[in-house]
């Protein structure tokens, strides 16, 4: 059974989403603030933790590196109700995974928690040296969905907003940045968003691997 721990100083955001996992078939167990998050990450392993990233005291973002260098297998959303462009890419940086905006709908909680998860089974399952790079990049979906394009053509921001209909515009900045740390993409002078050579590499392992899994399925 998969092991989450949810950091919330509201008590009572903490029992609903313990309720909502526990009835998805997750154990989990829950923090009022990060210092008590550190503390159970040194005595258990996580698949998931979900971090608020203002809470008194030490921040959740703050927490997030001491967290990574415990358990450096261990996925880190940050919830957050500032869903800026500056918080997505200071939790990127930090060692975050992903980030959800309160309010959020159980349905995103869910497909939040699966989608980390997911990954992680992928990354553990196939993980040999330079796979690392290959697997965190192409497990997540809006991530594939924006190489194909870019790989298509050059594209804007708004044009791949566009594409991707995200109503949450800091969601695609936090995947791009991701994209460009990882030496995939670019941008030109025009500030268009351009593949690298890496990142056709990247693309072309992408196919093989979509293909594999078409015809074996």
């Amino acid at each position: 059974m998969k092991k989450l721990l949810i950091v919330d100083d509201n008590a009572d955001i903490r029992r609903q989403v313990v309720d909502i996992l526990h009835g998805a078939g997750y154990y989990v167990e829950d923090a009022a603030n990060a210092k008590e998050a550190i503390d159970k990450t040194i005595l258990n392993s996580y698949d998931v933790v979900l971090l608020d990233a203002i809470m008194p005291g030490m921040k959740g973002i703050e927490a997030i590196k001491e967290i990574k260098q415990l358990r450096p297998k261990t996925k880190i959303v940050i919830i957050t109700a500032f869903a800026t462009i500056e918080n997505a890419i200071d939790s990127i940086k930090r060692g975050a995974v992903d980030y959800l905006p309160k309010p959020f709908k159980i349905e995103e909680l869910l497909n939040t928690v699966k989608r980390e998860l997911q990954e992680s089974i992928f990354e553990t399952q196939l993980e040999t040296g330079n796979m690392d790079f290959v697997l965190n990049t192409i497990s997540n979906p809006i991530r594939r969905k924006l190489i194909k394009l870019i790989n298509q053509k050059s594209m804007r921001f708004m044009e791949l907003n566009s594409e991707l209909a995200l109503v949450d515009h800091t969601r695609l900045v936090f995947h791009l940045k991701q994209l460009k740390k990882s030496g995939i993409i670019t941008q030109n002078n025009q500030r268009a968003y351009v593949i690298t050579d890496k990142g056709i590499r990247v693309y072309r392992s992408m196919m093989i691997l979509e293909t594999y899994l078409i015809t074996n399925s």
